[in-house]
């Protein structure tokens, strides 16, 4: 298991001080209008606080301080904060879609609302009113991300909206996937690059760039792109590995959570390509939401005995490599390499 570079805690430390600046700022604001209007912002600064790797802010700052940019500029820090609005506006939106209980070993905002609504017997259905919350809140990062990129150029603007439909696109992509009971390897794929590869690597690093140097952008972007593109992919096959084996102590999600909603992961993918008939029917169990604990050891097992997990592993450390290789020709600064190749072991071999 690869550590932490230690720059990306000095950047986390950098974008956290400013997400509690300007979410405090506002919570205050809308409480001295209406006290119960701190809540929804509490819910954002509960969620974003509470952990999580900052990994897209640090690629966004290695793709800045790449194409030249400053280490300690002032729009670089913002756009690492609002990379992290943006996330927790997909997650608040992901724990209704998927059911979820528990983010980063706390309740979801959608549980807490609902648990809130029977306790106060108000009107109305309680898994509906904390959805609605939860949609609302995660409505409410939206905005706020885009608040803090305001000083953007038009050139970053557009690369900003073009990884938020991606996202949009990915995500649906997976519900479909997760309901059309989705086993091919091109497809999961396709799914895992842009539901999150994507979002979390490729874009992050182009946005960066084109903040330090938009006038570099057509020479910059393709090698920032094989980069990040394939690092992207090994990024979410690593998560999908953690989502079917990931221990819920060290995830903060439950064993075997992706195996229980059914996701269409190339893991899974690869698994049913391999499997004969008797894996197979143990494999067509993924998706059933009442799954008890043997079951779920029963389905990771055939994972392992079809090879679909060690492909997937060799897979994984084939883009990363292609991914390291890459910097070789980019024409970025030498510290910005330095970092992306930590960073790049990092995301593809972590535990959490």
């Amino acid at each position: 298991m690869s550590s932490a570079p230690a720059s990306l805690k000095q950047l986390a430390a950098r974008v956290d001080v400013r997400l509690d600046e300007f979410l405090a700022a506002e919570r205050d604001r809308w409480a001295s209008f209406d006290s119960e209007l701190a809540h929804p912002i509490e819910e954002i600064r509960r969620l974003v606080l509470s952990g999580g790797k900052r990994l897209r802010p640090a690629f966004c700052h290695w793709g800045y301080v790449g194409a030249g940019g400053g280490d300690n500029d002032q729009i670089d820090i913002d756009a690492g904060a609002a990379f992290e609005l943006m996330h927790a506006f997909a997650l608040f939106h992901d724990d209704v879609m998927d059911d979820a209980d528990s983010r980063r070993g706390q309740p979801t905002t959608h549980t807490v609302a609902a648990a809130e609504h029977a306790a106060n017997d108000w009107a109305g259905e309680s898994r509906r009113f904390g959805e609605g919350v939860a949609i609302l809140v995660g409505d409410l990062a939206f905005v706020y991300a885009d608040q803090l990129l305001e000083e953007a150029t038009l050139e970053a603007s557009r690369i900003w909206n073009e990884l938020r439909v991606e996202l949009n696109i990915g995500q649906y992509l997976d519900i479909l996937g997760g309901v059309s009971r989705t086993r091919d390897v091109v497809k999961s794929e396709r799914i895992c690059r842009y539901k999150s590869g994507k979002y979390t690597i490729e874009r992050p690093l182009h946005l960066g760039a084109v903040l330090a140097a938009p006038e570099h952008a057509d020479e910059l972007l393709p090698h920032l792109s094989n980069y990040g593109l394939p690092l992207g992919d090994a990024f979410q096959m690593r998560d999908d590995v953690m989502g079917a084996f990931g221990d819920e102590a060290v995830t903060g999600k439950p064993v075997g959570g992706d195996l229980l909603e059914g996701k269409p992961t190339p893991l899974l993918a690869r698994a049913t390509r391999r499997a004969d008939d008797a894996q197979r029917r143990v494999l067509e169990l993924v998706g059933d939401p009442d799954l008890d604990a043997d079951t779920v050891a029963k389905i990771q097992q055939v994972i392992i005995d079809t090879g679909g997990l060690d492909e997937l592993e060799a897979h994984i450390s084939a883009l990363t490599e292609a991914a390291v290789t890459s910097l070789d020709t980019a024409p970025i600064t030498q510290v910005a390499k330095t970092e992306l190749t930590q960073l790049a072991e990092f995301v593809s071999q972590r535990t959490t």
